[in-house]
């Protein structure tokens, strides 16, 4: 354990800082169709025509699922202390239901002994998107039966793996999963419901505590429940404007609010519940629901690209407004159509995100002041630039070695404000599916050719190497 008082000298993180990477399954494993898994929400969406650039899909991605040796030979190359992997839902419960398949809990055990003999520390995430088909057809995650199968697989997975992966992270940004996928449509399974989405939500809830429960019930004690969330950084346009602070602040109740509040202090935030009444009683939340979903955590997950900026919306102004999700004529921010949304100025990474180091410091000080005690890792944190191979066969990515210095120096800087932050999960390892915008974005430190699944680590991979090794920061121009 990471002990918060260690003092951490300019470019120094504490010893125990773990420094890793991170993926999820439909991006990277492939094999979709071996060892008896079914088709997800995502193979679904993807096959759809229009619904990802170039009608890309996952059905092969990087070959994770026959590469992991290599990969793992990778991170242990580049010195990664921690691995945080995804597993796909439909590999172990090909209907989300029953017994679970052996042969596709079999590769996360190789996967998870092929990691601990070379030293690395997997850290196992159970939902990262991909629903199996059958219970998005009995009506996803707006049904409540939704969450308790949820748990139904976690316990599964937890008996399986629960021997050796000590941190465990329950689901990865429900907002994408309520939001993105039921409200704006831009991710699986394309639904464009928003009283739906706010149902979808408070079932992800319920997911984490009962999911949190049965990993408990099954699990040695010393290991680590987390829930990983993509809780933003927002900032109001203009701060002495109170349309703008009231824009900001419904804005955060969406975000971040929805959830946190749930699970950190029991409660949804009444000034949500208010500004959502157009759309649903909230009658889905049922009694009981909130304890069960204020499960005691062991540690909290924070994902951060960008910040977000917002103000009151012009009430003459037509048509969508982009807020960096994806194009949609629908919007994944339900009863907010009276806020707008503006990019923050600066340098952009090729997703159209700003780059903003500060926001990262902002999350993470947030948290610890309202969740004291609570250990957090950056569970997500990276960019995506257009890396080719140069001449000499090399990627170099000056502006993701940019990027990652300032992100993991407002990291460290937290810690020297009293922040107990115990690693950092790269986002991603590899290049991969980008989920709509299918190929064409690229995260990955470590550089994939996707004709030949040639591996290449990137300058970035190289720097972060560094890092990983000596446990500080070298300069964005040591490489």
């Amino acid at each position: 354990m990471t002990d918060s008082t260690t003092p951490v000298t300019p470019a120094a993180f504490p010893p125990a800082f773990l420094w890793g990477a991170a993926t999820s399954a439909y991006q990277i494993e492939g094999a979709v169709r071996e060892d008896g898994r079914t088709p997800s929400i995502w193979d679904t969406f993807s096959h759809t025509p229009g619904k990802t650039a170039g009608g890309d899909t996952g059905d092969i991605a990087v070959d994770h699922y026959h590469r992991y040796r290599d990969d793992v030979a990778l991170m242990a190359e580049l010195g990664l202390g921690a691995y945080r992997f995804s597993i796909a839902w439909p590999r172990v419960q090909p209907t989300g239901r029953g017994p679970a398949v052996q042969r596709g809990l079999d590769f996360y055990r190789r996967l998870v002994d092929e990691l601990l003999a070379h030293g690395i520390k997997p850290a196992a995430t159970l939902y990262h998107w991909d629903l199996p088909q059958e219970l998005e057809d009995a009506g996803g995650w707006p049904e409540r039966d939704t969450a308790y199968r949820f748990a139904e697989y976690a316990q599964l997975v937890g008996e399986a793996l629960g021997d050796r992966v000590e941190q465990w992270i329950t689901l990865n940004e429900p907002w994408c999963s309520a939001f993105l996928g039921y409200a704006s449509g831009v991710h699986a399974p394309g639904r464009t419901d928003p009283a739906a989405s706010l149902r979808a939500a408070h079932h992800l809830n319920l997911a984490h505590g009962l999911g949190a429960k049965a990993l408990r019930s099954v699990m040695p004690a010393r290991n680590s429940i987390a829930i990983s969330l993509n809780s933003a950084a927002v900032r109001p346009l203009s701060p002495d404007d109170p349309a703008d602070l009231a824009a900001a602040r419904k804005i955060d109740d969406l975000a971040s609010g929805i959830f946190h509040g749930p699970i950190l202090k029991g409660a949804y935030p009444e000034s949500l519940l208010t500004a959502t009444s157009s759309l649903t009683d909230w009658s889905c939340i049922q009694d009981g629901d909130l304890d069960l979903i204020h499960q005691p955590l062991d540690a909290l997950g924070l994902n951060y690209y960008t910040p977000t900026l917002v103000s009151a919306a012009d009430p003459d102004a037509e048509g969508p407004r982009a807020d960096g999700h994806g194009a949609s004529e629908h919007s994944p921010w339900p009863a907010a159509d009276d806020v707008a949304f503006h990019q923050v100025p600066g340098e952009r990474t090729e997703m159209g995100w700003s780059v903003d180091p500060t926001g990262l410091h902002e999350l993470i000080m947030r948290y610890t002041r309202d969740a004291p005690g609570l250990p957090l890792y950056v569970t997500e944190n990276g960019a995506a630039y257009d890396d080719k191979p140069g001449a000499d066969g090399a990627v170099h990515d000056p502006e993701r070695i940019a990027y990652l210095h300032g992100h993991l120096a407002a990291v460290r800087r937290a810690i020297t404000d009293g922040a107990d932050v115990r690693g950092y999960y790269l986002w991603s390892l590899l290049d991969n599916f980008e989920w709509a915008y299918g190929y064409e974005k690229r995260f990955g430190a470590i550089h994939v050719d996707y004709a030949s699944q040639e591996r290449t680590p990137k300058a970035s991979a190289l720097w972060y190497s560094r890092a990983a090794k000596s446990g500080a920061l070298p300069g964005p121009e040591a490489i």
